[in-house]
């Protein structure tokens, strides 16, 4: 199976429908329980959220989910039953494929209960009608001109004695949002931090992500430093990235961290391990990129609008590649 164990949990929705086409005499007979198996409709029903919860004993790869909800809408027609499923989870990967076999399946039963009565009946138009979920549905980027700067706290690493791998961890997630942030290496003294926190935000960077001292040793001072600059606190981000470690690894509640604004500038604090750097990128990335409007007074929807002209011009340049 595909792995999806750095994937976040958000609520997924997946909508599919069939089309079970019959003659005329056929749909009536369903209408007015007219049939030697009778109650069809009630019974596909059912058979289609049993299949929605049984998707991964059927198809091979297909992760177990934890479905929440399971809709079924089976409507007559004239000479056709159509058939529309919903599924929803909270999860890490989407319900596509349950709503499409709970589809299926209860075409497949419908056509059990009326092959007795009608040989002439085709399933048709089995498919996807919309899904929703996950990272996906996130498409905050950073607009043009927006600035990044990483700072790795470290003395060994600032003594040459030992090597940064957290620092270039964060620098290679920002690169895939076509960001080249500035790159500094610092002692593990406060007010050498604090000093370049604050010429980062006076300079206008947009986005500063610190790695190191978030742990509880003596020379662990980031977070100090870091809360001496920032004006107004955003705890939920530090919530959300220790949440997203904490599922992977108890120790992961020894890390401290603060996150909030400067002026224009985001400020967030993360672990000085490896592993660490990068679970919090998992978890925070590309939504951090949301906090840019609001920050300048836009709300979430200039948000929104801002994001979709990214994907657009994304989408653009990549066109303007392929030419």
């Amino acid at each position: 199976m595909k792995p999806v164990t750095d994937k976040i949990t958000t609520k997924r929705r997946a909508v599919a429908s069939a089309v079970l086409r019959c003659a005329p005499a056929t749909v009536e007979r369903v209408r007015s329980n007219d049939l030697p198996k009778k109650d069809a409709v009630v019974v596909a029903r059912v058979a289609a959220v049993e299949a929605a919860k049984r998707t991964p004993q059927i198809i091979p790869y297909c992760h177990p989910i934890p479905v929440d909800a399971v809709h079924i809408d089976i409507r007559l027609h004239e000479d056709h039953i159509t058939i529309d499923t919903t599924v929803e989870a909270i999860w890490k990967t989407g319900v596509e494929m349950e709503a499409l076999t709970a589809a299926s399946v209860a075409a497949l039963t419908l056509y059990d209960m009326l092959k007795a009565v009608d040989t002439s009946m085709t399933i048709e138009a089995v498919h996807l009608e919309k899904k929703r979920g996950g990272k996906s549905d996130f498409t905050d980027r950073p607009p043009e001109g927006y600035r990044a700067a990483v700072i790795v706290t470290s003395d060994g690493t600032f003594a040459g004695t030992r090597e940064d791998r957290s620092g270039r961890v964060i620098a290679e997630r920002l690169a895939q949002f076509g960001l080249d942030p500035q790159y500094d290496v610092l002692p593990d003294e406060q007010e050498q931090i604090e000093s370049r926190l604050r010429a980062l935000c006076s300079e206008g960077y947009d986005l500063v992500l610190t790695t190191g001292g978030t742990g509880l040793g003596p020379r662990d001072v980031t977070v100090e430093s870091a809360a001496r600059v920032v004006e107004r606190t955003a705890p939920g981000i530090v919530e959300a990235a220790r949440a997203y470690g904490q599922s992977r690894t108890p120790y992961a509640m020894l890390s401290r961290g603060v996150a909030g604004v400067c002026g224009r500038t985001l400020i967030v604090t993360l672990p000085g391990s490896s592993r660490g750097a990068a679970e919090s990128c998992d978890a925070l990335l590309p939504a951090l990129f949301h906090a840019w409007p609001m920050v300048r007074g836009g709300g979430h929807e200039r948000g929104k609008r801002d994001a979709h002209a990214a994907e657009r011009r994304a989408a653009n340049a990549a066109g303007e590649d392929e030419r």
